[in-house]
């Protein structure tokens, strides 16, 4: 029965220590193993006897260049040996100055190996200085380097030392890796390049793709990281982190995921990739492993190789994105509460029309035309109604802005009308002025306009202007635009102005249109070129009921070439 997967680091870790005891066990009594029991390995009977010296000294075990007959040079020695070594090499002599200190090196002999196809081969330097052939080396402090290595007789390793150099096809840099140990008096140094291209390739890779890999030798305990692996965890190359040190820094939540991953390879499965969030640094940072065991013939597995590629940055984009799925989905449904308590405001606050205006034979239609999409309402309103002295009261107006906001100014402004309208022998001169101080005197109130008017028994229309556009008069095919020369200040912008009113005289089969100015103002054009298409739109709707030469108008209407909210009042005397 597979084991349960652990839910904690210290589990897990705890865990796996057996499992690679127990792989490490199968591995000792497995056939063809060789115990060292001494730490000395034995010699092989079938070995093949030492072969003598490339210069000619005796061989065998005993042989050494450094204690040999009359005759044998041990440096031909080391020379010979120079061939065989696959990289650059060569051995170098110290110059010394007047006070004995080593300025430079000679090369004594060297090998065919060029580091770049670019750089001499060492073979071709002999006889010269280091600091000729090699400028630029010995200027990164390779001469004292390796002067280092003469005094004290410690190997240098690994020193990186950036190389450049001008050659006919222009400027050449490559990063060099030089490896030295005393030899006598002598100095024997191999150098390679840092990267090879296949390296290069591979690091490159690594980093466009943010990705990288590793391998854990189960047997030995040797872990090799590639370099984006080591940028992904933010270590130093030198210290890749254990399997043990991968599950401390699992975030607690995907230890199980980490584990079942890890366990299945030591089964010599090829799990399928997971998930896994790792705290880098005080960083959650998401990475998607996947994983392949090393089996050896007799199907043991000795080592566990693993890629990862960082996820970090599409992993927080989608959490960007679901954030902001979420904060849309609100912002939707707070526009559907706004759009329902605005429906519910408009059939409160404008209905179409009264039905007792047919006393007066009047037949009314009304439209109405949000600027906002996603309201039901905004601040245009219009005022229809019997007052109770056997007067028509209709008005038409439009308060300054958009959506809710204009909805609270547009109610104040209506519903103050409706309490005014119902002071007995007022005119509608009066009515506007009043109105007018209303929002004067009311500091967070913004301008407004309006019309407002009355129809009385002998169907006469009595009607005073805020500003407004002036209204449209169908009669016998004609539509013209009623005088405006009585006309006043926008309300709330003077105060103390008394409105004038004119009056209009209807006929049997008059149409007269109130609009605001949201149904004449296009993007790009005169105000004056709206009102002139509303008044050939209006001529096609003679002898057309109120509601008919309403739809009509509408039906010619573009919401997509206005910016305003939309208010309609037709009045028909029949």
């Amino acid at each position: 029965m597979p084991p349960l997967i652990p839910q904690d680091p210290d589990s897990l870790k705890e865990l796996l220590a057996r499992e690679v005891a127990a792989l490490r066990k199968a591995a000792v009594g497995a056939a063809g193993v060789r115990l060292d029991q001494d730490g000395a390995p034995a010699p092989d009977p079938a070995d093949p006897p030492a072969q003598a010296c490339a210069c000619g000294g005796g061989g065998g075990s005993g042989h050494s260049c450094g204690d040999e007959p009359e005759g044998h040079d041990p440096w031909a020695c080391v020379c010979a040996t120079l061939p065989a070594i696959p990289v650059s090499a060569a051995l170098l002599v110290p110059v010394r100055d007047e006070d004995g200190r080593t300025v430079d090196f000679t090369v004594r002999a060297g090998n065919h190996v060029r580091p770049a196809r670019w750089l001499d081969s060492p073979d071709r330097q002999v006889g010269r200085r280091l600091g000729d052939v090699q400028p630029g080396a010995a200027a990164g402090g390779l001469v004292d380097a390796l002067a280092e290595v003469l005094r004290t007789g410690r190997a240098l390793k690994a020193l990186a030392v950036d190389y450049t150099e001008r050659r006919g096809d222009g400027l050449h840099r490559t990063q060099l890796l030089y490896e030295a140990a005393s030899c006598g008096d002598n100095v024997l140094a191999t150098w390679r390049p840092a990267h090879n291209r296949a390296e290069l390739l591979s690091r490159d890779a690594q980093y466009i793709a943010s990705m990288g890999w590793g391998t854990w030798d189960l047997l030995s305990g040797e872990t090799i990281w590639s370099e984006g692996l080591c940028s992904l965890f933010r270590t130093d190359p030198s210290r890749p982190l254990s399997l043990s040190d991968l599950c401390d820094a699992t975030l607690l939540d995907d230890v199980p995921r980490l584990g079942k991953l890890l366990l299945g390879l030591l089964d010599g499965e090829e799990p399928p990739g997971a998930e896994v969030r790792f705290t880098v640094l005080g960083e959650l940072r998401t990475l998607h492993l996947v994983g392949r065991p090393v089996l050896s013939t007799d199907g043991l597995v000795w080592s566990v190789h693993l890629i990862a590629r960082d996820l970090t940055a599409q992993v927080r984009s989608r959490q960007r994105l679901a954030a902001t799925r979420r904060q849309t989905e609100r912002l939707r449904e707070e526009a559907a509460a706004e759009r329902r308590v605005a429906s519910v405001l408009r059939e409160a606050l404008l209905p179409t029309h009264s039905a007792e205006l047919a006393g007066l034979g009047l037949s009314v239609a009304a439209a109405y035309v949000p600027a906002e999409s996603e309201a039901a309402v905004g601040g245009d309103w219009y005022k229809c109604r019997l007052l109770p002295d056997g007067r028509g009261l209709l008005a038409i107006g439009d308060a300054c802005g958009h959506g809710l906001g204009a909805v609270a100014r547009m109610a104040q402004q209506r519903h103050a009308l409706a309490g005014l309208a119902h002071a007995p022998g007022t005119h509608a001169g009066e009515l506007t002025t009043w109105l007018n101080e209303l929002l004067c005197g009311d500091p967070a109130a913004q301008t407004a306009t309006g019309i407002i008017g009355h129809v009385d028994a002998r169907r006469d229309f009595r009607w005073a202007c805020a500003g407004h556009p002036a209204p449209l008069l169908l009669r016998d095919g004609r539509a013209t635009a009623l005088d405006t020369g009585h006309r006043g200040p926008l309300f709330g912008m003077l105060p103390g102005y008394e409105y004038a009113t004119a009056t209009l005289a209807l006929r049997p089969g008059d149409l007269l249109l109130l609009y605001t100015d949201g149904m004449v103002e296009r993007r790009g054009e005169d105000i004056t070129a709206g009102i002139e298409a509303l008044r050939a739109e209006l001529v096609a709707c003679d002898g057309l009921t109120a509601q008919a030469a309403l739809d009509r108008i509408m039906a010619a209407y573009t919401p997509q070439t206005h910016e305003d909210d939309t208010c309609l009042l037709a009045i028909r005397l029949d």
